[in-house]
């Protein structure tokens, strides 16, 4: 008889929609007919949608970077030094990928997200990832593509801008000692403010851990998972918040999840979603597979079209996401 065992609780996480935006686009008649005697209306009418779309991909790609940066588990590098700066030394991206492979993300999808000053220095002092002859490929010389570095893909984001650090000063633990695995750690003594996303460091470890929930004054900050890899020692131990920095991301994929719907509608007294909108349609953008709603709003001698989406991000498994600092 097999033994009557194997029952799971299954946790869930909530990812929350918490923003709605929309950009317009309006012309009217006189417009149309001015424009169709030279270039033409469908011809602009496609660059401004293709210019909508940006404008909202490149907002929520700050906003998933900053979820990722906010709730990575651990950082490596220094704040301030531009990664990748020593030729033919690609040290950073295996210490951080070592970061997410202890917290258990080995054989994962992953992503190594880059600064822009960051990929400029893999571009030109990695010499390894351009001579076609070590690298085994010319993209990178000759095209400027990048492929698999240590099994992640690498990408480039202009969305990781410095980060300027919380003001906290003097802070230290409270004499109660801490096991590793802590993510709650009471600080006293300090003044000024821990802000998430911080990078925080204690005496005696080496670590940089990143903060998930901060404070404006003494109180209890909440580091990322998996909380604390050295044990703090039941005495008043110093924190040191780390330097302004401008963050690279490596991430598993599973660890971060974007959620998107088009932006909701009124419900009328028969109990149908509907407003002024005389058609609306859903158009998908063939560089990175969003959805966006697209309504036409006929007008007094105009037409009003609005792209739109709603959408909201949660990094699921902080252990599974570092921050190389630069």
């Amino acid at each position: 008889t097999a033994p009557n065992d194997g029952d799971q609780t299954i946790g869930k996480i909530d990812i929350v929609i918490t923003k709605a935006r929309a950009v317009p686009i309006r012309w009217n008649g006189e417009e149309m007919r001015g424009v169709n005697t030279g270039p033409g209306t469908p011809n602009i009418f496609r660059d401004q949608v293709s210019q909508a779309i940006r404008t909202l991909v490149n907002e929520i790609e700050i906003d998933v970077l900053t979820e990722a940066r906010r709730n990575a588990s651990r950082a490596y590098g220094t704040a301030g030094t531009t990664p990748f700066a020593t030729a033919n030394d690609l040290t950073d991206s295996s210490e951080v990928l070592r970061i997410i492979e202890e917290n258990g993300a080995q054989g994962l999808e992953r992503s190594l997200v880059l600064s822009t000053s960051a990929m400029s220095n893999i571009r030109g002092k990695q010499a390894v990832l351009f001579k076609v002859n070590e690298s085994g490929t010319a993209d990178l010389l000759r095209r400027g593509i990048l492929g698999d570095l240590h099994g992640s893909q690498v990408r480039q984001s202009a969305a990781a801008k410095l980060v300027t650090k919380g003001t906290g000063a003097s802070y230290t633990t409270s004499a109660a000692g801490f096991a590793v695995g802590t993510t709650s750690i009471p600080i006293i003594t300090g003044t000024g403010t821990v802000l998430a996303g911080d990078i925080v460091t204690f005496a005696g470890d080496t670590n940089k851990y990143v903060v998930a929930t901060g404070v404006a004054a003494p109180g209890t900050i909440v580091l990322a998972q998996p909380g604390l890899r050295v044990a703090i020692p039941a005495s008043a131990t110093a924190m040191t918040i780390g330097n302004n920095f401008t963050p690279s991301i490596l991430f598993a994929k599973s660890s971060l999840v974007l959620a998107t719907r088009a932006p909701a509608l009124p419900i009328d007294a028969s109990g149908r979603e509907a407003d002024m909108a005389d058609d609306r349609m859903l158009i998908t953008d063939p560089l990175t597979g969003l959805n966006f709603e697209l309504s036409m709003y006929r007008q007094y001698r105009q037409i009003r079209y609005e792209l739109a989406m709603a959408w909201g991000t949660r990094m699921v498994k902080a252990e599974h996401g570092a921050i190389l600092l630069g």
